[in-house]
């Protein structure tokens, strides 16, 4: 197939010493290209049993994915490559992923497995913080309902401290402004029209958020996130930490 994903020698490079290859049990065989299969999967937004075969049965692809997923080996994958990057600023933002059907039925239920109802109908939300340069760094995730600034002092508190943090109106909340000002970061926030007082507000620094609109639009280039077919919120949260891998790290 002409649009089949094969890892480069640097991506390879990068991601072969990550492997984890003194676990207990069975050691994981082809690892190149159950990977590379695993990425066609995602960036192609196929069903698993489509894989090429080129690639090795589809059951294997899968089960790789799973079973890495259940153990947390790509979010380990993530946290060793990621980069902050410059300590000048970080934006956060959310963005929405519509969950097909095929999502429902999760154990523990929608709310459980991050889906929820919103404008878009059965969505899952997900908030991510970019660096100056536009990559994420750090993701979250929600059902579709849920508000903005609820998961913003979580995922920034994980992070290396910036000088400013950038985000839109739903963020504008006192509470989450005074937790950036006390850990050393300054909130450059678009204040809610709406508010009796207006705190300051730096249009010009403000401007540099479009860096995570656009991250955003690279990421849903990746279909099974743009859609979510996912029953576990484990394995949709994988599925955005490949993409994250594959388009900044590797």
């Amino acid at each position: 197939m002409a649009n089949e994903f094969w890892m480069s020698d640097r991506q390879w490079a990068a991601l072969e010493p990550l492997i984890p290859m003194n676990r207990r049990g069975v050691k994981p065989k082809r690892n190149r290209e159950v990977i590379s299969g695993i990425v066609h999967i995602l960036k192609v937004g196929c069903r698993w049993r489509d894989c090429p075969e080129v690639y090795g049965p589809h059951t294997a692809i899968y089960n790789r994915f799973n079973r890495w997923s259940k153990a947390g080996i790509w979010q380990t994958m993530l946290e060793a490559l990621a980069d902050p990057g410059s300590t000048r600023s970080q934006s956060i933002d959310s963005t929405t992923s519509k969950a097909h059907r095929c999502a429902a039925g999760g154990k523990g239920g929608a709310q459980e497995q991050a889906i929820g109802r919103s404008r878009g109908g059965r969505t899952t939300k997900i908030h991510a913080v970019a660096n100056a340069s536009g990559r994420l760094i750090a993701f979250d995730l929600t059902a579709g309902q849920s508000g903005d600034v609820r998961s913003a002092a979580g995922l920034i508190d994980q992070l290396p401290k910036a000088a400013q943090v950038l985000a839109d109106t739903t963020y504008d909340s006192d509470q989450f402004r005074e937790f950036l000002i006390a850990r050393g970061r300054t909130p450059v926030i678009k204040p809610d029209p709406t508010r009796k007082k207006i705190p300051p507000f730096d249009k010009a620094s403000y401007k540099g958020r479009n860096v995570i609109e656009r991250a955003f639009s690279h990421l849903k280039d990746w279909r099974r996130v743009a859609t979510r077919y996912d029953q576990l919120a484990r394995n949709f949260r994988a599925t955005v930490t490949l993409a994250l891998l594959f388009r900044w790290w590797i």
